[in-house]
């Protein structure tokens, strides 16, 4: 009798237990991804991702979009299956990805891991119809030969329990800077480095957060953004300066032997380009010329003016990452903690030459000198 039970429970779970195993491992049809997932990737106050894929051939490969800002496409060039585990790289973003699918299919269980390290939560679910977001039309670019103001602007100090992050980006007629000092606002609408301004009163130094609206319709290219910045120094600042010439050392960018390694941009110039720290040494730029770059690394970086010798005309999407030294990042207010991992990135010059065939290097040239005359903290908005 008891052989018979024991018999009796072995066949139940050799007929049961394929069915356990089916409800565990997605089939070959639920495996298949295209079509359109969509989640809200955990950071800060929550970002709307659209991720659209599509199958090519035995691959499969997506295009991503971040509809809550500027809803630009980044293209993921491959998407990986493994069992239930979907892992994908973006690679404009240096960022990665990765999942588990469910049993029927129509879930990604998952998180987004940023260049910085740092881990944010990314549940995908697969929709169609009405449930899918659309996807925001680009915003019309402005007049190239327009020169905005602003036509609403607030100008307030940075919360200090939001000091993340240090940045100036358009979301969509919006212009908008946070945790961002006096100096730095100066830096970035005058396109120079902090050691060219003079006679600053200490409290160049103050965090601000700006939020404005053009009084001119469409997306400010890059040198729009800083006329906006410039409008709003003179107009809720009351800045006044003027320029003197003086020879001072310099940092030269030019062209490697071998020539550019970077990606020729796919956007149009109108297109406001990036120019983001996901901390320090983990640089991403798209659509930017060399002068943009140097432009951006000495309001940043670096502690002397860069010029642009590099002769190139054309706009370039590239990431740049490297270990910076003691010298850098100091007008960020950013620490740069000391590393002996043999695994860190190079330094900045062997990175630039490296990653970006370029080389930058130490010189003597005349530089301008931006001298304030007066300058007032912002009033009440």
């Amino acid at each position: 009798m008891k052989n018979k039970l024991w018999m009796a429970s072995a066949l139940l779970l050799l007929c049961t237990a394929p069915t356990a195993v089916r409800s565990q491992t997605p089939s070959a049809a639920a495996r298949d991804l295209a079509g359109q997932w969509q989640g809200t990737l955990q950071q800060g106050n929550g970002q709307r991702t659209v991720l659209k894929i599509a199958k090519d051939g035995a691959q499969y490969k997506g295009v991503l979009y971040n509809i809550d800002q500027n809803g630009r496409a980044v293209a993921v060039p491959a998407i990986a299956v493994e069992g239930n585990a979907v892992k994908f790289e973006i690679k404009l973003q240096n960022a990665s990805y990765e999942g588990m699918l469910s049993a029927d299919g129509n879930a990604i269980t998952g998180s987004e891991k940023l260049q910085n390290g740092e881990l944010h939560a990314l549940n995908l679910a697969r929709v169609s119809g009405d449930a899918a977001w659309p996807i925001p039309e680009p915003p019309k670019p402005m007049a190239a030969d327009a020169t905005p103001k602003f036509d609403v602007v607030t100008v307030k100090p940075t919360d200090p329990n939001n000091t993340s992050g240090t940045w100036v980006t358009v979301r969509g007629r919006h212009l908008m800077t946070h945790n961002t000092t006096v100096e730095t606002l100066i830096t970035f609408a005058y396109g120079i480095q902090k050691r060219q301004i003079e006679n600053a009163p200490a409290w160049l130094g103050e965090h601000y957060d700006l939020d404005g609206v053009p009084d001119v319709e469409g997306q400010p290219s890059g040198l729009q953004m800083r006329m906006l910045v410039a409008d709003a120094l003179v107009e809720r600042f009351g800045l006044k300066f003027h320029h003197e010439q003086k020879e001072g050392t310099v940092y030269a960018l030019t062209v490697a032997k071998g020539g550019p390694k970077m990606t020729v941009t796919a956007d149009a110039p109108s297109t406001p380009g990036n120019f983001l720290y996901n901390g320090p040494g983990r640089l991403h730029v798209t659509n930017s010329t060399m002068k943009d770059f140097c432009k951006g690394m000495q309001e940043s970086a670096l502690d002397k003016p860069v010029l642009d010798q590099t002769g190139l005309t054309d706009r370039y999407d590239f990431q740049l990452n490297w270990t910076p030294d003691q010298s850098q990042f100091q007008q960020m207010g950013w620490r740069v903690p000391a590393t002996d991992d043999p695994n860190a990135p190079p330094s900045l010059y062997t990175a630039v030459q490296e990653q970006l065939g370029l080389k930058l290097e130490s010189t003597k040239a005349m530089v301008d000198a931006f001298v304030i005359d007066s300058i007032e903290r912002p009033g009440a908005n």
